[in-house]
């Protein structure tokens, strides 16, 4: 079951699909089991679709496996009102949490059971997001951007950024950059924050990544494992881009991501087991 639904985050309407298991309705407080869930967040200038609908076919599965699944676009991307070149990590963090705050009051979602999964860009916002908002209990990072500033100015290129410091303002893709985007982008260190995160992660990145490098999802792996709480996985996809866009690749994505939950659902079962 899937249902369209707009999410308001100050004077922006945020456009969401939730996707729901077949046993269970929408805000259906009398079922006996709640539901983990789970809220996907795009990439730099995506879509809750994804390209070849990476984030459609990953919400459809997770919700087949009994996940109440998010997906929704940033303000400015996608069927969402704003301006996206206008803002910064800041506001997306908090257009995250305002998706939170809606998902989280399914009458049917375990607060306990609360995953961000995130890609490219979007992978860095759903960690910075888990390291302020103690309600993310995982995160699950395909590809995540480790240094925003760098990353982005690189992907927009040297010209369009000084054109933006310069002149206030750049066009890239049919987007609008302002000078304070990419101040916002110097402004957070995903990297130095990943050892305040105490959940469990689960980190996923393609060898032929030429956006992104996977050597990244290495280093975030050491600082992960420096930690004094929560534990934390890697999968490297042999040959796999940045969209993991090869039918093999992405079937991979998606059942590392799958049973990894699956395992931690089970080590909570577990666990609430022993402590009774």
């Amino acid at each position: 079951m899937e249902r369209h639904v707009h999410i308001r985050w100050q004077e922006e309407q945020l456009t969401a699909t939730l996707h729901y298991p077949q046993e269970r309705a929408p805000f259906d407080s009398k079922t006996e089991q709640r539901a983990p869930l789970t809220v996907i967040c795009h990439g730099f200038i995506g879509t809750r679709i994804g390209v070849d609908r990476l984030f459609v076919n990953a919400a459809r599965q997770l919700a087949n496996e009994g996940h109440i699944v998010v997906r929704f676009d940033y303000a400015g991307c996608g069927e969402s009102t704003g301006d996206y070149g206008a803002q910064g990590i800041d506001r997306l963090i908090e257009q995250t949490q305002a998706v939170l705050d809606y998902a989280l009051q399914c009458g049917d979602v375990d607060p306990q059971r609360v995953t961000l999964i995130g890609h490219s860009l979007g992978g860095a916002v759903a960690l910075l997001t888990g390291v302020r908002d103690a309600r993310v209990k995982r995160l699950v990072l395909w590809a995540p951007v480790a240094y925003p500033f760098n990353d982005i100015a690189r992907i927009i290129g040297r010209e369009r950024y000084d054109k933006a410091i310069t002149d206030g303002k750049a066009d890239y893709l049919g987007y609008e950059f302002k000078a304070n985007y990419f101040k916002s982008l110097e402004q957070h260190q995903p990297l130095q924050e990943a050892s305040k995160f105490n959940g469990d992660v689960l980190l996923i990145h393609g060898t032929s990544d030429d956006i992104i490098p996977a050597d990244y999802s290495f280093l975030y792996q050491k600082l992960f494992w420096m930690r004094s709480d929560g534990q934390c996985d890697k999968e490297i996809v042999f040959q796999a881009d940045h969209f993991f866009s090869h039918a093999e690749h992405r079937e991979l994505v998606f059942s590392h991501t799958l049973d990894w939950l699956k395992k931690w659902e089970k080590r909570q079962r577990n666990w609430a087991n022993w402590s009774i």
